[in-house]
């Protein structure tokens, strides 16, 4: 059965957190006959959100319209600032995490789990410009500076930017396997080994 991939978008995400998992997901699923996922981008409302640098980017479903959700990935960037303190944002976050299967944040998508407590005296990564600030967020985390991701329970984190690339792909590898993830990564060119993947 399909799993549905949500990537959380909002005004000044990062575009490499979440176009970089949505292609590994997609990617994957598309050499399976497109029967691994169905990903998808959604955000508080559906007017058109602004990344980081001013990539224009239309959310697929808002909070009010989106399919249940299997997968959750929050993006990060500066935009994380305003949403960990957006009630709507950190009440519907809250609300999905109950029923995933995994949730996860890329990069400063970590403040988000922060704000909620889901990483308190849990083990986390972040962007590595972020870590002063959690540590405010979040006093009891334990940060995990030299790793690439790391996993709590059925919280991912991951480091910044093009560490979300590795952990989908880990992810891709524990619902359908190595030679899954292997193969998606021989089609999108991706060197797995030398980007330092910990699967």
């Amino acid at each position: 059965m399909k799993k549905n991939v949500a990537i959380l978008l909002f005004d000044n995400a990062e575009v490499l957190d979440f176009a970089g998992p949505f292609e590994v997901f997609s990617v994957a699923s598309e050499l399976k006959n497109f029967e691994l996922f169905n990903v998808f981008t959604v955000a508080r409302d559906s007017k058109a959100i602004s990344t980081v640098n001013g990539l224009s980017v239309n959310p697929k479903y808002n909070f009010q319209d989106c399919p249940p959700v299997d997968i959750l990935i929050i993006s990060g960037g500066v935009g994380t600032r305003q949403a960990m303190v957006d009630k709507e944002t950190l009440t519907w976050v809250e609300q999905i995490h109950q029923n995933t299967l995994y949730t996860v944040s890329i990069c400063s998508g970590s403040r988000i789990l922060g704000a909620l407590g889901l990483l308190d005296n849990k083990k986390y990564c972040t962007h590595q410009g972020v870590y002063e600030h959690m540590a405010e967020i979040v006093p009891s985390g334990l940060p995990q500076k030299e790793k690439r991701f790391v996993q709590e329970g059925k919280i991912f984190t991951s480091g910044g930017i093009s560490a979300g690339i590795d952990l989908s792909f880990h992810i891709v590898s524990l619902l359908y396997g190595n030679h899954t993830a292997k193969e998606t990564a021989d089609y999108m060119e991706y060197n797995l080994i030398s980007n330092g993947s910990e699967w």
